[in-house]
């Protein structure tokens, strides 16, 4: 893509973005419009929106759940940074967020690291583990500037990852021997998503990649083949993508996690 062609369509997401809008997918109308373009056009929006003042704090990871590809039409996983304001802390598992400030909400169950140190590329899950101060339970509520979710892969790329906010629970700082038991549990644990207080969905570990930790060392690999990516550093947090389906919100509902036998306190969130 051209210099112009990229800042045309950082433009327009940019607006959507701030003016809670929707506009029609770029493949719409840019057939040749692909995820490497995607990113290119993702950098530049990311450019203009840290010079203004937006301080990135760590990465979040879409479609690690294959179980959901066919659904929305996408067949690989994607990354997005993550900024200081959309990320909340709730370590005493509740938060309270407006329906209103997202564009069709859904909500997505997660696991969340956060960093002790790089990720190696060419490491193993054992590897990616030891890279981890923390696991954490989080709900990341994504967002489609695109009507009725229907978009290709290099869309929502380009569209912030789709990346509304994250929620972050209590951290459960990690050592070596429970890391070593992550290995296993990571994979089999069970996830019961609910809605006022009724089981609506469940997930288990493995939809993300095989593993959460699986997919945080996929990350680190995708970012060593990306020239203009900076590498994950100590200090980041990244959210590995969501056990369940992703689930449609509204104002005056509430929902909550279990992780079931994984470490880790589920999270309640309530829409106003």
């Amino acid at each position: 893509m051209t210099p112009a062609q990229i800042n045309t369509l950082a433009d327009a997401l940019i607006e959507a973005y701030d003016q809670r809008s929707m506009l029609r997918p770029i493949t719409a109308s840019e057939a040749e419009f692909d995820v490497p373009a995607a990113y290119a056009v993702l950098q530049e929006i990311e450019r203009r929106r840290c010079a203004s003042g937006w301080r990135a704090v760590g990465r979040k990871i879409g479609f690690t759940n294959r179980t959901i590809w066919t659904r929305y039409g996408v067949n690989l996983p994607m990354w997005a940074h993550m900024f200081a304001h959309t990320v909340t802390d709730a370590r005493d598992s509740h938060a309270r967020l407006h329906a209103a400030d997202f564009v069709q909400p859904r909500l997505e169950p997660e696991v969340v690291f956060g960093l002790r140190s790089g990720v190696p590329a060419d490491g193993d899950i054992r590897a990616a583990l030891a890279a981890a101060d923390w696991i954490a339970p989080g709900f990341e509520i994504v967002q489609s500037h695109f009507p009725d979710w229907k978009f290709q892969a290099a869309d929502c790329t380009a569209a912030f990852g789709l990346h509304g906010a994250l929620i972050v629970g209590e951290h459960k700082l990690l050592d070596d021997a429970l890391r070593e038991e992550l290995v296993e549990l990571l994979p089999r644990f069970q996830l019961t998503l609910s809605s006022s207080g009724e089981p609506v969905d469940r997930g288990v570990g493995a939809n993300v990649l095989d593993s959460p930790a699986h997919a945080l060392l996929h990350l680190a690999r995708v970012l060593a083949a990306q020239p203009f990516a900076p590498p994950l550093h100590a200090g980041e947090l990244v959210t590995t993508g969501t056990i369940t389906d992703a689930w449609p919100v509204r104002a005056g509902e509430a929902w909550s996690s279990d992780y079931g036998t994984l470490c880790l306190q589920g999270l309640q969130i309530e829409f106003e």
